[in-house]
């Protein structure tokens, strides 16, 4: 077994333009200094990483981890949330998601496609330029319109739309095989890889990909009354990176699942603080450890109530204090009588 690395902390939800959180080395000091030892780095702001230039230069990628290393902190992985998103989307979502693409290629879905799988593409070479071994992405979503079934799907919708969307990634998925790096899928409402079946459809059509592997966040399984905990079960040997976000569901007799197109604050599902939700981290983490998970524990702060700076300081000691230091030997070793095979055979009446 291993210790799980952390506490780390996805920085996107913080970047801003205000000191600390509008340059790489202001927030890392701030990371630090808040118990941190790692970042999780989004790649859609230069002023924290240029992907394409840590993609082409050496030099420039050591650089940058040069920076956060000078804070104390290391660099957990690389993500492209946004750019992945982009890799397929539907004519229905068009408008609302061309403000995650550059000017030059909005109102231009194709144009907007070839754009984020060279992303894509670069975030892979990025990524063995600084010595990671994993990154995160969502994988877009064409079937989303019709996650409900009405009006009825007709019969081939969904096999052809996972079709395509297997299509479009197989070509990243060899990218980042090539450069040593796992590709995994942030399972979200919103993509079409939403949930454990949508993810085992996905993988079939990508011919079990070696490198199409997962990021464990159970806070958007308990919006989705899914069992996180057996999750870890199925999917163990697929789960590289792990996102430590705490949920709470809370129906009632006028709203569940769907929320009733309330914001955040009066959803029966909403995002909170550690500590703050629903989840079991203690079960997480012991599942995680006993399956031998050897990656990062990164914290992503997504509260509809708390501060986020407050979520960010309490965050890291609850991360802190679920780690579990794992056992050089077994408990009951001291009870061990030594015995060899010969003695064996005698206790068996061999």
């Amino acid at each position: 077994m291993k210790t799980i690395k952390g506490p780390a902390i996805f920085i996107a939800q913080f970047m801003g333009d205000q000191a600390p959180f509008n340059s790489l080395p202001a927030i890392c000091e701030w990371a630090k200094g808040l118990g941190y030892i790692g970042v999780q780095l989004p790649t859609n702001d230069p002023r924290f990483i240029d992907l394409q230039k840590a993609a082409e230069s050496k030099t420039y990628a050591d650089e940058i981890k040069g920076v956060v290393n000078e804070s104390g902190l290391e660099i957990t992985e690389l993500s492209t949330h946004l750019q992945g998103q982009l890799i397929a989307v539907h004519p229905a979502y068009d408008k609302l998601f061309d403000g995650f693409a550059p000017e030059q290629v909005r109102n231009n879905p194709k144009a907007r496609t070839e754009w984020a799988v060279q992303q894509l593409k670069w975030a892979a070479k990025a990524s063995q330029n600084l010595g990671l071994n994993a990154h995160v992405t969502f994988s877009g979503a064409l079937l989303w319109p019709t996650v409900y079934p009405w009006p009825q799907r007709p019969p081939g919708l969904v096999e052809t739309g996972f079709q395509e969307l297997a299509n479009r990634w197989l070509p990243i998925l060899n990218a980042f095989d090539e450069s040593g790096i796992d590709l995994c899928y942030e399972i979200h409402p919103g993509e079409d890889l939403h949930d454990g079946i949508t993810y085992e459809m996905f993988l079939e059509k990508v011919n079990n990909h070696a490198r199409a592997c997962l990021l464990y966040d159970p806070s958007h399984f308990v919006l989705q009354c899914l069992d996180y905990l057996e999750y870890i079960d199925n999917y163990h040997e697929r789960i590289k990176m792990f996102h430590v976000k705490d949920a709470e569901f809370n129906p009632t007799g006028k709203q569940g699942v769907y929320g009733g197109y309330q914001s955040w604050v009066n959803r029966a599902g909403r995002f909170r603080s550690l500590g703050d939700g629903q989840v079991d981290f203690k079960s997480i983490f012991s599942k995680l450890t006993a399956y031998d998970y050897s990656g990062w524990a990164v914290l992503e702060w997504e509260c509809a109530l708390k501060h986020p700076e407050d979520g960010a300081r309490e965050g890291a000691q609850f991360i802190k204090d679920h780690i579990i230091r794992v056992t050089e030997r077994t408990f009951d070793d001291f009870a061990a009588a030594g015995t060899d095979q010969e003695a064996n055979k005698s206790i068996l009446g061999l």
